[in-house]
């Protein structure tokens, strides 16, 4: 069976016609670019926001031609709205919006749509790479499964997928009815990650479109099941991805992950910054890698300082959830696969989790609370 190229994807799709009818969506140059791995096509088809449902059947087309390629297993195909796109396209005459609204924007107070059977949806972030979210994530996910509640996690790190090693997770998902996959499964997480759909060697390159209609269908197209909170493990900075989370999902709020010192809690306030912006509720600020004793000795040591986190929240008035020592422990459980609040539930770091959880937890509760909080009208030009 001859191995497919993002060519063979391609002229396939030339049988697909675009929005005018007549041109097909390559020629129009609708269709992002093609990426292939292990047998599965991933790419999405550029359209004008405001006649996205319109076109569906015209993305369930591509989807159909591409899974007809031999050697083909599976395709996984977006539509990425664009108000600029598709100029070729021919217009669709409809009433005018109220208030003057223009076409493809979000009013302002509209309900964004949730993922059923999911209570609710925390985004763990950082302004930066190297400060541990990705441990702090796995743990605070199941810290949270520790205290008594039903947990998924969610990857969200495209370019940089982590959950896979650090949960000991292999194999790939499995499809079930319709376009839901199964989600991966273990220490009792519902894990969900690009790192599962592509090798660990492959290098993603994508453009902002690509990793919004990813991150969008691992969250949509998941069968999650009944959980009472989702935890995100969102990419370090504020870019595409921390964007269509703010936009497209209704977020309980965020987590920051911070180290102590002055460099890092500088990039922690531009998350704090961007969150604040588009309305989502800060949960509060972990300081990780606070401090560090010695293991022979018990001396305490402050590598990065201490305290800068905790004094940052007090200044901007957000919750400080707790401090994360730097264990020799933590670094070999998430290169092991066996994060510390299941291989060492009793020791003091896990119960230091299962005290941020809680606190986390406790905030999602007053987030609720908050009526008063209008959802934000996003508008990429």
């Amino acid at each position: 069976m001859p191995d497919v190229s993002s060519e063979m994807v391609l002229e396939k799709l030339r049988n697909v016609r675009g929005p005018d009818m007549e041109s097909n969506i390559v020629d129009l140059g609708l269709v992002s670019d093609v990426f292939i791995s292990d047998g599965k096509a991933y790419f999405s088809i550029t359209v004008p926001a405001d006649r996205a449902k319109e076109l569906e059947p015209m993305r369930a087309a591509a989807e159909r031609v591409v899974r007809e390629i031999p050697g083909v297993k599976a395709a996984m195909v977006a539509l990425t709205a664009d108000r600029k796109a598709a100029p070729q396209s021919a217009p669709v005459q409809r009433p005018a919006p109220a208030s003057g609204q223009p076409h493809g924007q979000r009013p302002a107070g509209a309900a964004k749509t949730g993922i059923p059977g999911v209570g609710a949806i925390i985004a763990v972030a950082s302004g930066k790479g190297g400060v541990g979210k990705s441990t702090t994530s796995v743990n605070l996910a199941l810290a949270l499964q520790a205290n008594g509640l039903k947990v998924g996690l969610l990857d969200a790190d495209i370019y940089g997928p982590s959950m896979p090693r650090l949960l000991k997770i292999s194999g790939r998902p499995q499809q079930i009815e319709g376009r839901l996959i199964r989600p991966m499964e273990n220490y009792g997480l519902k894990v969900m990650s690009m790192g599962f759909l592509v090798d660990e060697e492959v290098a993603m390159i994508w453009r902002g479109p690509m990793i919004q209609s990813a991150l969008l269908q691992m969250l949509r197209e998941v069968a999650w099941g009944e959980l009472d909170v989702l935890v995100v493990d969102m990419p370090p900075g504020t870019g595409d991805a921390q964007l269509t989370m703010a936009q497209q999902v209704p977020l309980a709020g965020a987590v920051i992950v911070s180290t102590p010192q002055d460099l890092a809690l500088v990039d922690a306030r531009k998350g704090l910054t961007m969150f604040r912006k588009v309305e989502v509720p800060v949960l509060g600020i972990v300081e990780n890698m606070s401090y560090f004793v010695a293991p022979d000795t018990g001396t305490r040591y402050d590598i990065f300082g201490h305290g800068g986190a905790k004094k940052e929240a007090e200044r901007i008035g957000v919750p400080f959830l707790g401090e994360v020592p730097l264990t020799m422990a933590i670094r070999e459980t998430s290169d092991a696969g066996t994060p510390l609040v299941v291989s060492e539930p009793e020791g003091q770091v896990a119960r230091i989790y299962r005290e941020i959880a809680a606190r986390v937890w406790e905030q999602v509760a007053v987030a609720r609370q908050d009526k008063s909080r209008v959802m934000p009208n996003i508008v990429f030009e």
